[in-house]
């Protein structure tokens, strides 16, 4: 240990100037530490120290390099995590496939011959076969691979050991739905979706009307939006917005929404969408905070994008008359080719705010919103299902509340198994959570200390302080879009376009 002191001390300087610009920790660095955890046994945190690495990453490569080296079956090994990453991948894309029934079963399934999932299933039973080989528990993969829907463990296939043969829910997703590209003289209606207009706001209300028309939209105003009408904290009873917001979807003439506002009233009306509307003629929904939740249940049923992003009153006429003029231009044209384009926008536009919490790259479907949003509707009807997070990239923001209620809903995550799931995470800019400090042992805990204390061992990359949320002006997050992020370098690509060419028709995938 004393005759790798000099030369990590020497590293201390050049390696904390690599962090300050978030690149990834260098190769050699990060051997030569695991190395001198593993031979010395110093503590973590003693070795973490000198060069500057986050204590809980030196202790996940530390683990990972002991099942590498087959000490420790608690977890994968690096090839077999690679191999599982495949695996889920490929059996997302089998569940976006048309569903068919093979006259025979080249897959070796349990399932009996000529099954609907016979051959569709055949990367999940590979999945499964990993983790069991890895030595988690029948329960723990039954939890990590969505099979408990349909029975207890004893029910599974003869295959994976049980006893008894018998069928396995399985979810299928539906194809991801894009809304018809905007173009100049299209109508966009602002509504209110959740919570009331403030008399306050109206001016706010009057300049998000003139941020969207100066893209070359027509805009309207929905009849619920009217300033000092509400009932309790919403702007009209549940059953009268969903009536209008049906309506709207309904209304060939419209050909996007924006919520005026968030707020607490979407659970109260989740049950009474028409989602056969949606699926006929996908229409853009702009917002954040209450409306992810409509975001989610809508993108699971199906497949539609959902576009979180500025709200119309709090956000096109409130932060962003707050913004500079160059970040007023800059978020006008991304929105404008949000709406208008079928062609992927590539990367977002990067600030000094973004940290890498944890390095790595990180590609695949964007899913998220408020995360209070996220695990509290895994309790209703409307919860999605585990496979919408299969090599998903997860990003989520908070607003409110303590720090202990954003560790615990991260901890409501783990237990359902979607960070057992996904391959990335961004988090949002923090907005108003008590708490917070600056780290440390003796003083209360960052935010990337509370998500890296909760993942744990999970060695995906984290990009944190990315701007959505409550926060102030928010980057678009098309969800259901396939992204690529890059932590280390504080990089967020949408490599898809969230809406389809004007002139195609009917729903696409």
């Amino acid at each position: 240990m004393e005759s790798l002191k000099p030369w990590l001390r020497s590293r201390r300087k050049e390696n904390h100037e690599l962090c300050r610009h978030h690149v990834n920790t260098p190769i050699e660095l990060r051997e030569r530490a695991v190395r001198e955890v593993r031979s010395t046994g110093c503590p973590v945190a003693h070795v973490a120290r000198d060069p500057g690495i986050h204590k809980e990453s030196l202790r996940g490569w530390v683990h990972q390099a002991e099942a590498d080296a087959g000490e420790r079956d608690d977890r994968l090994t690096t090839a077999e995590r690679d191999e599982l990453k495949e695996l889920r991948k490929e059996n997302t894309e089998l569940r976006r496939a048309p569903v068919s029934a093979p006259a025979t079963d080249p897959s070796g399934s349990p399932w009996p011959r000529g099954h609907r999932f016979a051959d569709r299933t055949r990367a999940q039973h590979a999945a499964i076969h990993a983790l069991l080989k890895a030595g988690h528990s029948r329960r723990s993969v039954a939890t990590q691979e969505g099979l408990l829907r349909g029975g207890s463990v004893n029910e599974w296939p003869v295959v994976y050991g049980c006893r008894q043969t018998a069928s396995v829910t399985h979810t299928t997703l539906p194809q991801l739905l894009r809304p018809r590209a905007l173009i100049p003289g299209d109508l966009v209606v602002i509504a209110a979706l959740s919570g009331p207009l403030d008399a306050a706001y109206e001016p706010d209300l009057k300049l998000a009307v003139a941020v969207l028309e100066g893209m070359g939209f027509r805009v309207r105003l929905a009849p619920l939006l009217v300033a000092g009408r509400h009932r309790w904290w919403s702007a009209a009873r549940p059953d009268e917005i969903a009536k209008e917001l049906n309506g709207l979807l309904r209304d060939p003439e419209v050909r996007a929404i924006v919520a005026h506002d968030g707020g607490h009233t979407v659970y109260g009306y989740l049950d009474l969408i028409d989602f056969d509307a949606i699926r006929a003629d996908p229409k853009p929904i702009l917002a954040y905070s209450d409306i992810s939740l409509l975001h989610l249940v809508l993108y699971a049923r199906t497949g539609l994008v959902g576009f979180h992003a500025d709200l119309a009153t709090r956000g096109l006429g409130g932060y962003w008359k707050a913004a500079p003029a160059a970040r007023r231009a800059e978020l006008e044209k991304l929105y404008s080719t949000l709406l208008t384009s079928p062609e992927a926008i590539g990367p977002l536009p990067t600030t000094p705010s973004w940290e890498c919490w944890r390095p790595g790259q990180a590609e695949g479907p964007l899913i998220g919103g408020v995360i209070n949003r996220i695990a509290l509707v895994q309790a209703t009807p409307f919860a999605l299902p585990l496979e919408c997070f299969d090599g998903a990239v997860l990003f989520w923001e908070e607003t409110g509340g303590l720090a202990a209620h954003v560790w615990s809903l991260l901890q409501i995550l783990r237990h359902a198994g979607i960070l057992d799931r996904i391959s990335g995470m961004v988090v949002g800019i923090p907005d108003a959570i008590h708490g917070l400090g600056e780290g440390g042992p003796d003083g209360d805990p960052t935010l990337a200390e509370i998500v890296l204390d909760v993942l744990g061992d999970r060695d995906i990359p984290v990009l944190g302080n990315v701007e959505f949320g409550h926060a102030g002006p928010n980057l678009p997050m098309p969800t259901g879009i396939r992204v690529g992020l890059d932590a280390g370098q504080r990089t967020l690509s949408l490599l898809e376009p969230a809406v389809r060419p004007h002139t195609m028709t009917g729903p696409v995938g």
